[in-house]
């Protein structure tokens, strides 16, 4: 399938018919929703199930702890998944890589739940769970890229920030399936009953989902600005990487600062709430996953509005928005939850999410902008998945930690709060993308401009 570099000639690129972009936009969302909704299912059962399944502990805490680490393990893998993935998405096309990472992503999250456990292998049980989470960091550090750049380049650009939300919104919608699926089994089974099989139900799923996404994914063609650069200019022979590094070290330092607090506050509302709603507020795991629930669905259908804002707004003005909005949020939020009132702790997340979503909306079209089309994979997926390591991994496990040294949800808040202020100066360095014409060699902030873009391509 990446045997080599495709034959330009054989590349229409102005007069093809090229794939309606609802069928882009549904083909990118659904695919990313199948992913999320693996990654997701681990970091849920990482806080409810793995810690006494694969890490047995005396303290509850240290074995979440545990638990969480190969959670976090997965994160490392995405830069070393943007990096390959990236590399050949510059070169033979963003769809084909699109399916690999698919069947990557499906293939370990099945073969998860057919795993034996601690108490049936010992110390292996634990290791090939890791190994398994590599491969799905590795797969999930490829398709981000990939399939908002898929969107990205078929849109309107005058409605760029809307269509590229969509497989934004496959985040909450991954983690609504997973959390669905969760809240449904442990509403039908007993603890003893989810302990013994019932979890491997979630993971064994994925396989039917892989089907039917491969499936829509196959039929859309590949993004027509990327075949238009292909024709116009042959691959270069230095890897894509390289040239990001050369011209848009910058830009990969604001993605970086500006995933922070995105990165940072998802995971603690969405994954370390579990752990916290059932351990210091006295929840029940069924009313946290319910929380959550409910959330998810709101962040799923507001994310795309977000989008659509910053068409009009300008992508900077959305964006600090929500940074600033889930820094002050955090302080809020770990009160409404130590209520043990499931619905203000459901307005907890709701909210939360929110704020989020006004960053995760128009993320897509706010990265995809930052890069140019021959190395734009590479970039994207440069700065959006080195920013997993530094926020998304430890999130859980920090947050885990402070909860265990410190007994309160204050020192937690804090954290979020600092990264929020770290995403503002991020974005504040920015300059405004909104306008920048995806098809120019290098980004420009008006229409296209041939006379630049071959003067740059000569320098």
């Amino acid at each position: 399938m990446l045997a080599g570099p495709p034959n330009l000639e054989e590349l229409p690129v102005a007069n093809e018919t090229r794939t309606p972009i609802g069928k882009v936009v549904g083909a990118s969302l659904i695919g990313t929703t199948i992913e999320w909704y693996d990654f997701f299912l681990y970091g849920s059962a990482a806080a409810l199930v793995f810690n006494k399944l694969f890490f047995p502990s005396e303290d509850a805490l240290t074995g979440t702890l545990l638990a969480f680490l190969t959670y976090a393990v997965g994160f490392v893998a995405r830069p070393l998944g943007g990096l390959v993935f990236g590399h050949y998405g510059d070169r033979l096309g963003r769809k084909q890589l699109l399916v690999v990472s698919l069947l990557l992503m499906g293939g370990a999250t099945v073969l998860i739940g057919c795993l034996p456990t601690y108490a049936t292998v010992g110390a292996a049980a634990p290791l090939l769970l890791t190994a398994l989470r590599l491969v799905q960091g590795f797969a999930l550090g490829g398709e981000w890229g990939g399939a908002v750049l898929l969107v990205s380049e078929h849109g309107d650009p005058k409605r760029r920030g809307l269509w590229a939300s969509w497989p934004q919104a496959g985040a909450p919608g991954g983690n609504l399936l997973a959390t669905a699926v969760l809240a449904l089994l442990a509403a039908v089974q007993s603890d003893e009953t989810f302990l013994a099989w019932g979890w491997r139900i979630p993971f064994l799923l994925s396989g039917l989902l892989v089907l039917v996404g491969l499936w829509i994914r196959l039929t859309v063609t590949e993004s027509p600005v990327f075949k238009e650069a292909l024709a116009n200019q042959p691959p270069s022979q230095k890897a894509p990487i390289r040239e990001v590094l050369r011209h848009h070290r910058r830009d990969v330092l604001v993605a970086i600062g500006a995933r922070l607090a995105e990165n940072v506050s998802y995971y603690v509302i969405t994954a370390f709430v579990l752990v916290y709603a059932t351990t210091a507020a006295g929840m029940t795991k069924e009313t946290a996953l319910n929380a959550v629930l409910i959330g998810s669905a709101v962040h799923f259908v507001t994310i795309p509005m977000w989008g659509a804002l910053s068409d009009r707004l300008g992508r900077r003005p959305v964006y600090l928005i929500g940074a600033a909005g889930i820094g002050l949020w955090a302080f809020a939020f770990f009160p409404l939850v130590d209520s043990a009132s499931f619905a203000l702790a459901t307005v907890a997340v709701t909210v939360g999410l929110l704020f989020h979503g006004a960053m995760y909306g128009p993320q897509a079209a706010f990265f995809s902008e930052l890069f140019a089309t021959r190395m734009r994979y590479s970039g994207v997926s440069a700065g959006y998945q080195l920013a997993s390591i530094v926020a998304g991994a430890p999130a859980p496990i920090i947050a885990v930690a402070l909860l265990q040294g410190f007994d309160s949800g204050v020192p937690i808040a804090l954290y979020v709060a600092v990264s929020a202020v770290i995403t503002v100066i991020a974005v504040f360095a920015a300059k405004e993308t909104r306008d920048r014409d995806l098809t120019a060699i290098e980004p420009t902030s008006g229409p296209r401009d041939a006379s630049t873009a071959d003067a740059v391509q000569e320098s």
